[in-house]
């Protein structure tokens, strides 16, 4: 792994590059991730490819650069990552999560710039109840992702301890695990904490909640061949996934152009464990 620097309109963007071929494939992660949640499949690789995995801004080496958020900012850090490391050649595109929704819209601001878009269990927009406070479902819905951007831990160990407690990942734990989260703690013994903001989560969230309409716009806007890989497991590693199947089955008859493929894995196995990692490969790299 090579960490690189993304020069974006205010500042610069961490990345982790993955691989040394020639073949290029840009990543963008979920809300409270970093790039390094592209471990596993940075290593399920072909030798001629590489994967340039963004730390999103308010994320990882990243953490630093300002707001605004959301995800049309996202898509131009994307779009910046793709022109600068494709040197003038499309290169392929996958997001997971939130990653997919800025990745999606990416692909449709600046088509010319991706060859293949992947969307790993995100891009579909999710109906949201009229009046439902946007951040009480937020909340609700990333519960302990969320409560740990505002702890802190005794040691980098005790940080990797609690996410071994999760129980989406406690029955599939990895050395790719323990290194995503060795990877966002940042602090003095005593005093660890997340290198995430939670300003910026709190305001991604927002946007996927409120303008979910506008991600519909976008799938029914999008020109480059894209394929959706979903879970039938959501975030707490139980039924029902975050995208389910009757919604996949809407946005499948109505963008001709999208393929779709159930992988057994939850919402974060479906990134971080090696064989959905592959798959993943086998449709990021296809020709």
């Amino acid at each position: 792994m090579e960490k690189l620097t993304i020069e974006v309109a205010d500042g610069s963007l961490t990345a982790l590059r993955f691989g040394t071929g020639p073949k290029v494939a840009v990543a963008a992660h979920g809300i409270t991730a970093s790039g390094m949640a592209y471990r596993a499949v940075g290593r399920h690789l072909p030798a001629d490819w590489s994967l340039i995995a963004l730390d999103l801004r308010g994320r990882g080496g990243s953490a630093g650069l300002p707001g605004p958020y959301g995800m049309s900012r996202h898509a131009e850090d994307i779009c910046a990552a793709a022109a600068q490391v494709g040197r003038g050649r499309p290169v392929a595109l996958v997001g997971q999560s939130m990653g997919a929704y800025a990745a999606l819209r990416a692909a449709v601001r600046r088509p010319e710039l991706f060859r293949r878009l992947v969307l790993v269990d995100g891009g579909l927009p999710l109906p949201v109840p009229a009046g439902v406070d946007p951040d009480a479902v937020l909340a609700a819905a990333l519960g302990p992702a969320i409560a740990r951007l505002d702890e802190t831990y005794p040691s980098v160990q005790a940080y990797v301890d609690f996410f071994r407690a999760h129980p989406a990942l406690a029955a599939e734990w990895s050395d790719d695990l323990t290194e995503y989260v060795r990877y966002d703690a940042t602090g003095p013994e005593g005093a660890v904490r997340s290198r995430v903001d939670g300003a910026a989560v709190r305001a991604d969230g927002r946007d996927l909640l409120v303008s979910a309409e506008s991600f519909g716009d976008d799938l029914l806007a999008l020109t480059v061949p894209a394929v959706l890989l979903y879970a039938p497991r959501g975030m707490f590693g139980q039924p029902p996934g975050l995208l389910p199947e009757p919604v996949v089955a809407h946005w499948r008859e109505r963008v001709p152009g999208l393929a779709t493929e159930l992988v057994d894995a939850n919402h974060y196995t479906i990134l971080m464990t090696d064989g959905p990692a592959a798959t993943i490969v086998r449709h990021l790299t296809a020709a």
